[in-house]
């Protein structure tokens, strides 16, 4: 049975090699390049201190923009085992009818269908845990000096998050295959529902696998010039991307909005005065007069965020919930074949 499996797989088998060695050769030439430009940073805020924030900021700048390509393109990689591997892993023989020759033998159908998962399954498994071990080789200073592990696009491409992602979405491709018993219908339901699921489990799961930690930061001109942007589409006083200070590298899952003395939430009008028409004092910073504007209303903000040392255990629970999910999946088409399928 393992022999039969491996001569229908080969010819995948042989392509995922020959992707893996190219994405090798990429990530081993990006992550030296990323290492020289990583030392060359170090040596100049080491020289001139002064220099250290913009020197920080060329660095990010250099290399972000491909690492987020390429963390995409590996959250890419489960989508394609799932709906070229998985999908038509059983709806292909289903739908030719080829599964009643193995079925006539002495094979049962829940080994025959067990092999084929376990086999498959581990090869997509090394396949992603390989690309995201040399991304996060690759990574590894730019991930150190910026602080963003918690990203929704970097979580997903490092460490060992992926081969959860690689497993699920191939067993799910697979249990779609056994109830469609049509390979491009299949296909199609698997690609679009793994992506879905890529988008719902870190926006609506993720943040509450743990407590997180709360906090009120004063909304000083400091603190505010240090977020990335203020405003909203519908005009709501709110702030976004905040460092919590004593905690460098947390991941901030939610800010509350602007919030007076009192505890009540800044009015619109209030805020967009002080965003639009702010009183000219010349000060500097990202948000200049507005900064110092909004900082005189004696504001804050509540925040709740998770620290960095929580980052294993995120990746931990999320590859457990995902492996769980594909262990109930696999269960369920072992026994969907035994009593469903004719």
């Amino acid at each position: 049975m393992i022999w039969l499996t491996w001569r229908q797989f080969r010819v995948q088998t042989l392509v995922a090699a020959i992707a893996l060695v190219l994405i090798a050769a990429y990530l081993v030439y990006l992550g030296m390049d990323i290492r020289d430009a990583h030392d060359a940073y170090r040596a100049r805020c080491a020289s001139r201190p002064a220099d250290c924030p913009s020197a920080l900021a060329q660095f990010r700048s250099d290399h972000e923009s491909t690492l987020l390509f390429l963390a995409a393109g590996l959250q890419l990689i489960p989508i394609v085992i799932g709906t070229f591997w998985g999908a038509p892993l059983i709806a292909r023989e289903l739908e030719t009818g080829t599964h009643r020759l193995v079925w006539n033998q002495s094979v049962t159908r829940r080994r025959w269908l067990a092999v084929k998962l376990a086999f498959v399954a581990l090869a997509g498994a090394a396949l992603t845990g390989a690309a995201s071990a040399l991304l996060t080789w690759a990574a590894r200073p730019f991930d150190e000096t910026t602080g963003d592990r918690f990203s929704r696009i970097m979580f997903g491409a490092r460490d060992i998050a992926p081969v959860g992602y690689a497993v699920l979405a191939f067993a799910l491709g697979t249990v779609v295959g056994l109830l469609l018993r049509r390979t491009l219908p299949a296909m199609a339901v698997t690609g679009v529902a793994f992506i879905v699921l890529q988008f719902a489990f870190p926006n609506m799961v993720r943040p509450h696998l743990i407590a997180p930690e709360k906090a009120t930061l004063p909304m000083t001109a400091q603190a505010i010039n240090g977020a990335q942007n203020m405003g909203s589409i519908t005009g709501g006083a709110v702030i976004h991307g905040l460092a919590v200070p004593g905690s460098p590298g947390a991941w901030v899952s939610g800010i509350s909005p602007f919030r007076t003395a009192d505890g009540r939430t800044l009015s619109g009008a209030r805020f967009d005065e002080c965003l639009n028409s702010p009183q000219r004092t010349g000060a500097d910073g990202k948000f200049g007069d507005t900064a110092v504007c909004l900082a005189r209303l004696n504001l804050h903000v509540d925040v709740a965020y998770q620290p960095k040392s929580r980052y294993w255990a995120f990746q931990g629970l999320e590859t457990a919930a995902y492996l769980l999910l594909a262990g109930l999946l696999t269960a369920f088409g072992l026994w969907r074949i035994r009593h469903r399928v004719s």
